[in-house]
């Protein structure tokens, strides 16, 4: 068993009065954190909002109701909570009148389980969201040396629990990840009409994944209007596909303004996506699937440490930039990132001038440790 970082984060929250909410993409491992926090607490409930009868069981009933199905477990937990008819009212009813109660509860996609539960529970949660497996979790797990023997590995693969633990069928797994449940939850909206439209623009996307993207070429290049490729992006990032980065513009003319990158939850399933499994040396997009690595791990760890700051690129339109910088406190912090180590490298001198108090570090494979928050 993987060790995962918000299993502790949750339970330090249990008995606040408070419920937990986990959030994330399909397939990362919410149903396995939630029996391995089962196996931790005595007494606990698993109920899976998946089954019929569950749905039925918890449907329009009272609280009193509630807590005789439940019966007198002291943790409930409801795994796919957003499969419950007014899920949001039922839990309200369940924390507002046993408040001594824990209830764990988990959803694939934040627009179904924020929209169901969001404005209920206003005050009486705590949310958590849960990635694919990190580098710093795998260190954990085997230790640091391992884990940067199979770094390459991780770059073509990717860190989706099955997908590491069940080495030789790597390929496999992320096929039936990617025509299975990567769409699922966008394919099941209303208004989504051209799933055709949809697997093209995501392909798009992976073919220029840690570069910047411009919606209006997207839109020429797939014969549709902007605002559905707007809508479409915006609905990806909801069902935790991809993520975007703005870029950083306040004091030069020449900075491009109302650009934006766009990267990959995970590798792997970027390249099941353009279908290139090659190792590396095979490969002319190292260097954007190294920064696509770091930029997740680095969010993955931020987020798990607590630790909320503004993020961006920075460019010029003379080509002058800085990969990823982060905001936090009124400082600016740029991290440039390359797979190997230049003989030289110099911070762009418009970005130092035009921020003077900021830093940018080189992050390469000799440093990328402290990067991604392996302590």
């Amino acid at each position: 068993m993987i060790s995962r970082v918000q299993d502790s984060r949750i339970k330090a929250k249990l008995g606040t009065g408070k419920i937990a909410l986990i959030f994330g993409p399909r397939q990362v491992g919410k149903t396995t954190l939630l029996k391995q926090l089962e196996g931790e607490l005595p007494g606990t409930v698993y109920l899976n909002a998946d089954q019929p009868d569950v749905q039925a069981a918890m449907a329009e009933k009272t609280s009193t109701a509630l807590k005789a199905y439940i019966g007198g477990h002291p943790t409930v937990m409801i795994d796919e909570a957003q499969r419950l008819e007014n899920a949001g009212l039922t839990l309200k009813l369940l924390i507002d009148n046993y408040p001594n109660m824990n209830i764990i509860a988990t959803g694939s996609s934040s627009f179904e389980l924020h929209d169901k539960l969001q404005e209920p529970l206003t005050g009486r949660k705590w949310e958590y969201f849960l990635y694919p497996l990190s580098f710093a979790e795998m260190v954990k797990h085997h230790g640091l040396i391992e884990e940067r023997r199979l770094l390459e590995h991780r770059l073509v693969y990717g860190y989706y629990p099955e997908v590491v633990t069940t080495a030789g069928n790597e390929k496999s797994i992320l096929t039936l990840l990617t025509t299975s449940y990567l769409y699922k939850d966008v394919l099941s909206l209303e208004g989504i009409k051209k799933p055709r439209l949809l697997q093209d623009l995501v392909t798009a996307l992976a073919f220029q994944v840690s570069q910047e993207v411009s919606y209006n070429e997207l839109s020429n290049h797939l014969q549709a209007d902007r605002q559905t490729i707007d809508k479409y992006i915006t609905l990806l990032e909801q069902s935790f596909v991809v993520f975007r980065l703005s870029s950083l513009s306040r004091n030069l003319r020449n900075e491009l303004k109302r650009s934006r990158k766009i990267y990959f939850y995970d590798n792997g399933v970027r390249n099941t996506i353009i279908n290139n499994f090659n190792p590396l040396g095979l490969r002319d997009d190292v260097g954007r699937l190294w920064e696509n690595f770091l930029v997740a791990e680095r969010m993955k760890a931020n987020h798990y440490n607590g630790r909320w700051c503004n993020r961006y690129f920075w460019r010029t339109h003379t080509s002058q930039e800085v990969d990823y910088i982060e905001e936090e406190g009124g400082k600016l912090s740029g991290f440039e990132f390359k797979w190997k180590e230049p003989r030289t490298y110099k911070v762009p001198k418009a970005f130092s001038e035009a921020y003077p108090n900021s830093t940018v570090e080189l992050i390469t494979q000799e440093n990328f440790e402290s990067f991604v928050k392996v302590e």
